[in-house]
């Protein structure tokens, strides 16, 4: 057997936020929002064309939101392949424009990739590359 990722699951507070940001930079097709009206549990699946893998943002209220430091063990960020240097270089230049934080990039790291790095959403950091 081997092992395929299926999806990544993400929290977030403003679940239509986070699903407009994916919809509009990353072009992610969502499929319709999911509600549990016992528990409000939201969410919707994201998936993005050529790939299997989906991403999955959800929201319920009385979430805790923590500070999100780099420096810890856990999940650091999703990673999402563009294609080319230059469609992270457009798309990182897009999303600074628009107001969001570019903490690293684009830039050829010390492992090989070409990338950047992005305080998207929430806090949640969003790894661009090739």
């Amino acid at each position: 057997m081997t092992p395929i990722i299926n999806h990544i699951a993400l929290y977030v507070n403003d679940l239509e936020a986070a699903r407009g940001f994916f919809v509009t930079y990353l072009g992610a097709t969502p499929n319709r929002l999911y509600h549990n009206p016992v528990t409000d549990f939201r969410s919707y699946f994201l998936s993005f064309e050529g790939s299997g893998t989906r991403l999955e943002i959800m929201t319920r209220p009385g979430m805790e939101d923590r500070p999100k430091p780099f420096a810890r063990t856990g999940y650091a960020h999703v990673a999402f392949s563009l294609g080319s240097a230059q469609a992270v270089d457009e798309l990182t230049a897009r999303l600074k424009a628009d107001g969001y934080e570019v903490i690293s990039g684009p830039r050829t790291t010390g492992d090989g990739y070409y990338e950047s790095c992005v305080i998207a959403l929430e806090g949640n950091q969003i790894e661009l590359t090739v």
